[in-house]
């Protein structure tokens, strides 16, 4: 649930080398086309390109400095890997003024959460505009080329309208949060931008347990091998519960959780927060320790609610405590291993 950057750069040339195969003979075409993914990796400027196919390349390798490199740095490598990521990003925005996932991403650090939001809602209905536009130029026909194209056109916004969502979660803009993410539903009902695990958060700041059963029906329409456990589900129920004071549904939810997922004891003893995926919420296995990090990283919103001077929030302190009650020996090793025997 999330998307992919490397993979769009993949798919964006391969429809641009396709496309420029088209007036060939089909048996060259296809022979051709067997050697896309070398060049594609040893000798891509040798491929047919457009600025904006450029620009994007650079919006994928700055991805991966700032989602997947940043997170493990130093301090040191921190700054290195910032100054080349925003780099990158200007130089996409030069390549391509309608780079919208370049200028969406490359933000001011000194910027508060606030001061985002409004920056992305302001620019929201132009950045609408342009991808519709540009998904229009791809044509009408139903061909499984032509409906990529103008699915990957659609991108940029989607992205955009998912930071947006997350932005307003953060910001306690929680019915904002659930009505831009309907409105992200309604132009992509698969959710591949994956907003509906935002929503779920949301719905749990609101201690509206009825908004959250209606979207986890949804889910199995749009993820029907998964349905509706992952962990930011869970989460939202351990959270609704906990504070209707129904501790014995806030267990059974918490124990799911342990149960399904690897490490999940040492996560949510340390409930360590990261930074928010820049490009995407950051691609994770489902099921997976990883999708669990990400998922209560994102969950600090309900966990350090009404943090007091320990530094966590009634339902922090509580899901630590219940968590070792629950698993004691796996709860005993996990603190024997964190500085001091304490929670951090």
């Amino acid at each position: 649930m999330g998307y992919d950057a490397k993979r769009e750069d993949y798919q964006r040339m391969a429809i641009r080398y396709a496309r420029s195969l088209d007036q060939g003979d089909p048996v060259v075409a296809t022979r051709a086309f067997s050697n896309f993914g070398r060049r594609l990796a040893q000798e891509r400027d040798s491929l047919p390109q457009t600025d904006a196919d450029r620009a994007f390349h650079l919006v994928a390798d700055a991805t991966d400095l700032i989602d997947y490199q940043l997170p493990f740095s130093t301090d040191e490598q921190a700054q290195e890997i910032v100054a080349r990521a925003q780099a990158l990003l200007a130089e996409a925005v030069s390549l391509d003024s309608h780079c919208y996932d370049a200028e969406r991403m490359a933000f001011d650090p000194t910027t508060s959460f606030e001061g985002r939001y409004r920056r992305l809602a302001e620019r929201e209905p132009e950045v609408l505009a342009g991808c519709s536009e540009a998904r229009d130029r791809e044509g009408a026909t139903q061909d499984e080329r032509t409906k990529l194209a103008q699915e990957i056109a659609m991108r940029p916004w989607r992205r955009w309208m998912a930071s947006m969502a997350e932005l307003a979660l953060i910001c306690g803009r929680n019915r904002t949060c659930l009505r831009l993410g309907e409105r992200l539903l309604a132009d992509d009902p698969t959710d591949t931008a994956g907003v509906h695990l935002t929503m779920a958060l949301a719905y749990a700041k609101l201690e509206d347990a009825a908004g959250l059963q209606s979207l986890a029906a949804r889910c199995a329409g749009w993820a029907p091998a998964r349905g509706a456990d992952d962990a930011w589900m869970l989460l939202a129920q351990v959270a609704i519960a906990q504070k209707a004071m129904d501790l014995s549904l806030a267990s059974k939810a918490l124990d799911r959780i342990i149960r399904t997922y690897p490490q999940a004891v040492r996560t949510i003893l340390r409930q360590t927060e990261l930074p928010d995926g820049a490009f995407s919420r950051v691609i994770t296995n489902p099921y997976s320790e990883d999708e669990l990090i990400v998922a209560v990283s994102e969950a600090t919103v309900l966990l350090d609610e009404g943090a007091d001077l320990s530094g966590r929030g009634p339902l922090g302190l509580w899901m630590a405590q219940e968590t070792a009650r629950l698993r004691p020996h796996l709860a005993a090793q996990t603190l024997s291993q964190m500085a001091g025997g304490a929670l951090q």
